[in-house]
C-alpha cells in the first residue's frame, strides 16, 4: 500500500447564504423591456383558485451577486466529484459531445407534440438505438419510455399482466419468480402490478438450484425475472436451463441487464432463451445518470410481445420514420409521456456509435479485468472478505464485499468508512440493496472508465481507513472532516421537523420562531 496523505484533499468551503437572504430590496440584474404583458387581465388566463394572492417572494440580486453565490455553491459541489466507484450501477464517464448534442437547438427546442415530419432526424436516432439494441440482444423492438430500470421492469410485469390477459389466462398465472440476488425492482414491480411473488434462495454455487426452480414453477407461473451476473459478480451458468424450464409451464422470461456491462458483446437474452430484457442507457451506455439524468431504462422484446408494448413505436418507411400510436389493447398503453427522455438517448446513440462493437467489447473485456485486479488487491487487506468467500473463481464486473471483521473488531462500520472517504476526495462508494444479506457490505465498481492510478488511489486509501479504524477508531466514526458538511445522521430524514426542501417552509418552521 502506499502512503496517502490524510492533508492531500479538503473540499471548498463558504460560508454562504441561503439565496433569499442575499441582496437588497430593489436590485436587479436586469430589466425587461415592456412588450404590453403587464397590462394583461390574469384572471382571464389563470383559475381564480390557483391565482396568486400576491407577488412571489423572489430573491432580489445584481447580476455578479447571482454569479458569484452560484459559482461558491459549485466550488462546493464539485467537493464530491472525484473517483467514484459506484457498484450496482456502472457509473461511468459521460461524455461531453454528448452534453454538446443535448443542448443543441434541433434537440433542446423540439416539442414532443411536433408532427413527425419535423422529427426526422430524431426519430431516425430513437430507430437507429433500437437497431443496436436488438443487436446486442436478439430482441425484435425496443421501446424508450421507461424512466430507469425499475420502470423498465414494471413495464415487464404490465405486459406480462396484457399478454395472459389476452390469452385468457390471467386468472391463474399469478405468480412471478425471482431471486434473492436479483434487484429488489423485480420483486416489487411484480408485486406492484398484483402478482405474487416467489423468490428463489442462493445456494452453494451463488445463485439458486435448477431443483428449486422445477419446484417453484407451476400452471401459476407467469413470469422468470431475474438478473445476471449478479451484484456478488456471479454469473449463473445454467441461466439457458432456467429459460427452457420457464417455458416448459408457458411462463415468459425477462432478463434484468443492470450488469450489462461485463457482458456486452458476449451474450444475447434472446439466445439465452428471454423473451425480454431491459438496459439502462443512462449506465452501461454512457448517458449521464442521477444530478445529470433523466434515466431509460430501455425494453425490448420478442416479436410475440411487440403488440402488448406501450407506444408510441417508430416505424420506418423508405426514408420517413412515423409513429404508430399503439395504445388500443391489448396494448398496456402509455408507460409515461411521449417516447420518453429522449435527448438521453440521443447520448447514448453517440456513445454507441462512437465506441462501435469492438469498442463496446472491448470496455467489457477491461470492465471484468480491472475488477478481478482490483479484488486481488482488497482481499490482501486484513478484515475485507469477499462475499461467499467459498467460491473462489474470478468475478464479473463487480464483486460485493463485508468488512464484518472490522465492524465486531473496532465498531466502526462500513458507513463510517464510507464517510472518511469522502475525506480523500472519493464519492461516496455503494453498499448493498437492502436487506442486507451480506454483512457490513460494498460493492465497488470500475467499470472501464478509470486508470490504474486512480483504482490504486481509491484502494490506498480504503486500506488506510481500515488501518484507521483499528488505531484511531473514534476519529473514523466522525467523519468525514475535510467536507464541505459535516456528518448528518440518517434518522434526521424521517422527522420534518429537522428539515425544509423550501424557503417557505424554512421561514415556517425556524426562522419566524
Amino acid at each position: 500500500m502506499k502512503a496517502v496523505r490524510s492533508d492531500a484533499y479538503h473540499a471548498a468551503k463558504w460560508s454562504e447564504p441561503i439565496i433569499h437572504e442575499l441582496g437588497k430590496k430593489g436590485r436587479r440584474g436586469f430589466f425587461a423591456p415592456s412588450d404590453g404583458s403587464e397590462d394583461l387581465d390574469v384572471s382571464k388566463i389563470v383559475p381564480e383558485k390557483i391565482a396568486r394572492k400576491g407577488k412571489p417572494e423572489l430573491p432580489e440580486l445584481s447580476e455578479p451577486e447571482v454569479l458569484m453565490h452560484y459559482e461558491h455553491l459549485s466550488q462546493q459541489v464539485l467537493g464530491m466529484m472525484g473517483i467514484s466507484l459506484f457498484g450496482t450501477c456502472t457509473m461511468k464517464y459521460n461524455p461531453r459531445i454528448g452534453e454538446l448534442v443535448g443542448l443543441q437547438e434541433e434537440v433542446a427546442d423540439v416539442h414532443p407534440l411536433q408532427d413527425p415530419s419535423t422529427i426526422q432526424g430524431i426519430l431516425e436516432i430513437l430507430y437507429k438505438v433500437n437497431e443496436f439494441l436488438c443487436d446486442l440482444s436478439g430482441m425484435d423492438r425496443f421501446i424508450f419510455q421507461p424512466g430507469g430500470g425499475a420502470h423498465a421492469s414494471y413495464t415487464h410485469a404490465c405486459i406480462t399482466r396484457a399478454y395472459f390477459k389476452d390469452k385468457g389466462e390471467l386468472g391463474k398465472r399469478n405468480e412471478i419468480i425471482t431471486t434473492m440476488q436479483s434487484h429488489p425492482c423485480n420483486a416489487a414491480t411484480a408485486a406492484a402490478a398484483g402478482f405474487r411473488v416467489v423468490t428463489l434462495p442462493i445456494e452453494e454455487n451463488g445463485y439458486p438450484s435448477l431443483e428449486a426452480l422445477k419446484a417453484a414453477v407451476s400452471e401459476r407461473t407467469a413470469a422468470l425475472m431475474v438478473g445476471n451476473p449478479d451484484d456478488m459478480g456471479i454469473y449463473n451458468p445454467e441461466i439457458k436451463m432456467w429459460t427452457e424450464i420457464v417455458h416448459s409451464v408457458g411462463g415468459l422470461c425477462f432478463y434484468d441487464h443492470a450488469n450489462f456491462n461485463g457482458v456486452m458483446g458476449k451474450i444475447r437474452a434472446a439466445e439465452l432463451g428471454f423473451d425480454a430484457c431491459m438496459f439502462m442507457l443512462h449506465k452501461t451506455f454512457g448517458a449521464p445518470k442521477g444530478g445529470g439524468g433523466p434515466a431509460v431504462g430501455a425494453y425490448g422484446c420478442k416479436e410475440h410481445l411487440i403488440k402488448y408494448l406501450a407506444g408510441p413505436l417508430i416505424v420506418r418507411n423508405g426514408d420517413r420514420y412515423d409513429l404508430i400510436e399503439n395504445s388500443s389493447p391489448p396494448a398496456v398503453g402509455r408507460m409515461r409521456e411521449y417516447l420518453g427522455n429522449v435527448p438521453q438517448v440521443i447520448k447514448a446513440y453517440i456513445w454507441l456509435r462512437s465506441m462501435g462493437i469492438d469498442g463496446v467489447q472491448q470496455a467489457s473485456d477491461i470492465s471484468v479485468l480491472v475488477n478481478n485486479y482490483m479484488d486481488k488487491r482488497l482481499t490482501s487487506i486484513p478484515g475485507v472478505k469477499r462475499a461467499l468467500p467459498h467460491l473462489t473463481g474470478p468475478r464479473m464486473e463487480m464483486t460485493r464485499y463485508s468488512v464484518e471483521e472490522i465492524k465486531q473488531q473496532t465498531g466502526v462500520s462500513i458507513i463510517d468508512i464510507q464517510h472518511r472517504m469522502l475525506d480523500f476526495g472519493i464519492d461516496a462508494f455503494w453498499l448493498s440493496h437492502e436487506p442486507w444479506f451480506v454483512p457490513e457490505p460494498f460493492t465497488p465498481e470500475a467499470g472501464e472508465m478509470w486508470s490504474k492510478e486512480d483504482i490504486d488511489y481509491w484502494i490506498d486509501c480504503f486500506a488506510m481507513v481500515c488501518e484507521e479504524a483499528r488505531t484511531n477508531p473514534d476519529f473514523v466514526r466522525t467523519a468525514p472532516h475535510n467536507q464541505v458538511l459535516p456528518r448528518g445522521e440518517a434518522v434526521d430524514v424521517d422527522q420534518p421537523d429537522k428539515w425544509a426542501t423550501t424557503w417557505r417552509a424554512y421561514q415556517k418552521k425556524w426562522k419566524n420562531k
